[in-house]
Parts: C-alpha cells; structure tokens; sequence
C-alpha cells in the first residue's frame, strides 16, 4: 500500500536493496515450500500483490531455469468489508489462465493485517477450482489479525500499534522500492485530544464584573480639639 493521509514516515523498514535482497530470499523459500519448481503458481492479490508474485516469478527463473505462471487476482466483490471500502469500488481485471486442480497455488500480497484480504483471495480461488494446497507469502506481517490466518512465507515480521501504517511501494506501482512505518501525526492526535479533554472538563468562562466606581471620601468634619474632643461652643457676649 502506499502512504495515508495524515501519517507520518516512522522507521524505514527495506530500502531497494534490502527488498532486492528479503524477495530473493522468498522465491528460494517458495520452491521449498513447494517441494520443486513443479505443479505451483503465484498469484497476485492486487494491487501490490502483482508486482510480488511477478518479481518472485523472474527470480525462481533466473535461479532454477523455470518459468512459473504468474496470475492476477481482484478480490474486490469478495471482501466481507465491502461497504467500508468505497461507495464504487472499482473493480481490475483477473486474470488466472491456468487451471488451479491439483495445483500448490502461492497466494502473494505486500502486507499481511487483519487476514480479511487473504480470506477473500481464497474464496476468489476456490471459485476457479479446487487447489492440491494455498500457500500465502507476503512481504510484511504486521500482526494485529481479526482471522485465524498466517502466512507461511513472510519477508519481513513487526510488530505495530492500531495507529501505525505499513507503507509497501514498488517501481511498478509507485515508481520507487520501499518499505515504511508510518505513523499519526502526533501533534495533530495530541491538539485533537486536547481541546476534547479542555471542551468536557473546563467550566464555562463567566463574564468579568464591572467594579463599580470608588465613592468620593465624604468631607471632614470640623476640627477636633487635642484630646480629640470636639472643640467647645463659643460663650456668648455678657451684658455691658
């Protein structure tokens, strides 16, 4: 898959040599599973499943002098999730030319989650016909599945958090090798949580009281005598 929006790169996981080196590693490890370069076929969940099955397809030809069939499969009107995918999903061609009865067929996507995708896949197939046994490879196992289902040849094994992304892109797909741990954007996550923490537990702010204007000091009265006694009343004028 490529990258989601809202993420972050985390941890680069293989750079184009490393994929070079881990898909090599897994065509070996497909024709031991196998048990020779006879009776299997890779097969390709789209999108980035198609480029997988066809690199490891070149490698076990270049190594064992045997061209394997290579199929194409769209598992879109297979997922259990379909609503939740798109209101139209758009749906890519399928493409299995060869029979798949008595066959090992090796079922190949970038990264292994939930198991919900693999578990369309294999209805998929069995709609083609009844295999001798699937295998399932994939490039990145992130753990964290809904379906008892595993792979049994894995390139590369994590382990993530529900806010983490596997980011795979190929040159077919994507125009670059590479594999990523993506991430929320941690800022965004903690601003969000935040101001929901601030809008719950704040008290609503109330309006500032208007201080009412200082009163004037009332005039003082007259003087006080020394013992702080008012001062005696003037005596009136004696007769003459």
């Amino acid at each position: 898959m490529g990258e989601a929006n809202g993420t972050y790169r985390k941890l680069r996981l293989m750079d184009p040599a490393g994929m070079s080196r881990v898909i090599s590693r897994m065509a070996r490890e497909v024709v031991e599973a196998a048990g020779g370069v006879e009776g299997f076929a890779l097969v390709g969940i789209r999108t980035r499943g198609v480029p997988l099955a066809r690199r490891l397809g070149l490698e076990i030809e270049k190594t064992e002098g045997v061209r394997v069939p290579v199929g194409l499969l769209d598992i879109t009107l297979y997922r259990d999730d379909l609503t939740t995918v798109a209101s139209s999903p758009v749906l890519k061609r399928t493409d299995i030319s060869f029979p798949v009865e008595t066959k090992t067929i090796v079922l190949c996507d970038d990264v292994l989650y939930t198991g919900r995708t693999v578990r369309a896949a294999i209805d998929a197939i069995l709609d083609f016909g009844r295999p001798r046994r699937i295998v399932l490879a994939v490039l990145v196992d992130r753990g964290r599945r809904e379906l008892p289902i595993e792979a049994q040849l894995v390139g590369k094994k994590i382990a993530t958090s529900a806010t983490e992304v596997v980011s795979v892109t190929f040159r077919e797909t994507d125009g670059e090798d590479d594999v990523w741990l993506l991430d929320r954007h941690p800022e965004k996550m903690a601003t969000r949580k935040t101001a929901q923490k601030v809008a719950k537990k704040a008290p609503e702010k109330m309006a500032p009281v208007k201080k009412a204007p200082a009163k004037k000091a009332p005039e003082k009265k007259a003087a006080r005598g020394a013992a702080g006694k008012a001062a005696p009343k003037g005596r009136g004028r004696g007769k003459r």
